[in-house]
């Protein structure tokens, strides 16, 4: 039976949007990455080799932007310069969707409306499943019905119906952490998590401390000094800086995020060796 715009499955009106960063990494790697974020939020384990961050949602709650703007300037800023991506879900009493984010390619996102009416590229979907490893032949097939009309499935069900495939790649979410609900009910749902923990700004000494220790000890560390630490740090400079520019004339908190973590992994690459060496 179809649900009507704006109710989720379990018939619970969606009041407020809500929001998910899947991030296919260990939260002992995310935690430092996050803190850049400088905005609270939750982050749990969502399986043996992913995590999920389930932030407060001022920026949306507030009336300041979109909750997919800001969800995708998030992805964006965590994906940047990590050796792993990241999946933003979002809804609204209007619309659900997803962003995800790989490195320095550009972000693919999909969408559906309330009803479950697709709006998005069929090669969107494709390039997700390619960027995420998933089975080209078995898995695809589970995700091209999610672009095609089904007047049965609400957007609700379509973001459930993604995260089902998922469960094949190994993720696994906690109870209670489910498309269309409140970023209220999402927090009190991780906050009763065992391995829950806080992500809060400590000042930006101790985030870029915890993040270097987080990367220097993973794929990424060859990278770290050398002609390729400088040219990958130049790099993200001159993304940044755009970057930032275009988020300030947008007005877009999530791109001003995105690009100013990629500055400043831009100038702490240049001087990682001289910072090091006064260890």
């Amino acid at each position: 039976m179809s649900t009507a715009p704006g109710e989720s499955r379990d018939d619970h009106p969606v009041q407020a949007p809500g929001a998910l960063l899947l991030c296919r990494a260990r939260p002992e790697s995310v935690g430092p990455a996050a803190q850049l974020l400088r905005e609270r939020m939750l982050l749990a384990g969502a399986g043996p080799e992913w995590s999920v961050l389930v932030p407060e949602g001022r920026p949306w709650q507030h009336g300041e932007e979109p909750v997919d703007r800001v969800l995708g300037g998030w992805a964006a800023a965590l994906a940047v310069g990590a050796p792993w991506p990241v999946l933003a879900l979002w809804w609204d009493i209007d619309r659900s969707g997803f962003t995800l984010a790989s490195g320095f390619r550009r972000t693919v996102g999909y969408e559906w409306l309330a009803n479950g009416t697709p709006v998005g590229e069929d090669e969107a979907m494709r390039t997700f499943a390619a960027r995420l490893g998933l089975d080209p032949v078995l898995d695809m097939q589970s995700l091209e019905p999610l672009t095609q009309p089904d007047p049965a499935a609400d957007a609700h069900a379509r973001v459930s119906g993604l995260l089902a495939v998922l469960t094949r790649a190994g993720l696994a979410l906690p109870a209670g952490l489910e498309p269309g609900r409140s970023a209220d009910r999402l927090r009190d749902a991780a906050r009763i998590q065992p391995d829950a923990e806080q992500i809060e700004w400590t000042g930006w000494r101790a985030a870029v401390g915890a993040e270097l220790d987080v990367v220097e000890s993973g794929g990424l560390g060859p990278w770290l000094r050398g002609p390729r630490a400088r040219t990958l740090a130049a790099a993200q400079l001159v993304v940044g800086l755009p970057l930032t520019a275009w988020g300030v004339r947008r007005r877009s908190g999530g791109w001003i995020v995105a690009g100013a973590v990629l500055m400043l992994r831009g100038a702490l690459g240049l001087a990682y060796d001289r910072l090091r060496a006064f260890d």
